[in-house]
């Protein structure tokens, strides 16, 4: 099926993220799944897109392939210019704290056994801040950004609402100063209230950052 998509903007300003004619393919037995069939869009720096469509139509599958969770069949995701769709790995690895995600489900994307200071500053480590201390600092930054008290930093994701999950998988995300968000519908496991909730503390996020939605 075909997701909905929007059409390319008219804007001067060169976009970060220009997604021209995304191909995504699944092998089903002998034959393919087309996931993601001939999708483009581009969004400027420090805006939302939002992609929307119906349960199935490959909206998932086009954030892991922003991400690069999985490897497109054909097209292009430029970000910043660079083409990543066919990078390798190790190509793309000096992107990837470039593009951060947030997942859908805020109870099965943190790591149960840490805290919730060692979730946020776990990306930092793979920057290479080596100080514990340091990591420690910008952890509890991060965490007094989304809206959590200090009292959070040592408290693990079971002790936590799903509301509350949702805030320290986005100052993960933020961790790595990344350029481009992708969120994967990730208020739909919340409780109405708490998706406005998550939904305005990502507009002030990007109002503080300029960071790409």
């Amino acid at each position: 099926m075909t997701p909905a998509t929007s059409q390319p903007t008219t804007n001067a300003t060169e976009p970060l993220l220009d997604v021209r004619n995304l191909v995504v393919e699944y092998p089903v037995g002998r034959s393919v799944h087309r996931a993601v069939d001939d999708v483009s869009f581009r969004i400027a720096k420090g805006k939302t897109l939002a992609v929307v469509g119906e349960s199935g139509c490959g909206k998932s599958t086009i954030a892991k392939a922003l991400v690069r969770l999985l490897r497109p069949t054909s097209g292009q995701i430029l970000v910043d210019g660079t083409d990543i769709a066919q990078l390798s790995e190790k190509q793309l690895r000096p992107m990837r704290s470039r593009i951060q995600m947030v997942f859908q489900d805020p109870y099965g994307s943190l790591d149960p056994h840490l805290s919730a200071a060692d979730i946020v500053a776990e990306p930092l480590s793979l920057k290479g801040v080596r100080s514990k201390a340091e990591r420690h600092r910008e952890a509890a930054r991060l965490i007094d950004l989304v809206g959590l008290p200090e009292s959070a930093l040592d408290r693990r994701p079971a002790e936590f609402s799903g509301g509350q999950r949702q805030r320290i998988g986005i100052a993960r995300a933020l961790a790595s100063e990344p350029a481009l968000l992708i969120c994967d519908e990730a208020t739909s496991a919340l409780d109405v209230s708490v998706q406005a909730q998550v939904l305005a503390l990502l507009a002030e996020l990007q109002r503080a950052t300029n960071v790409t939605c």
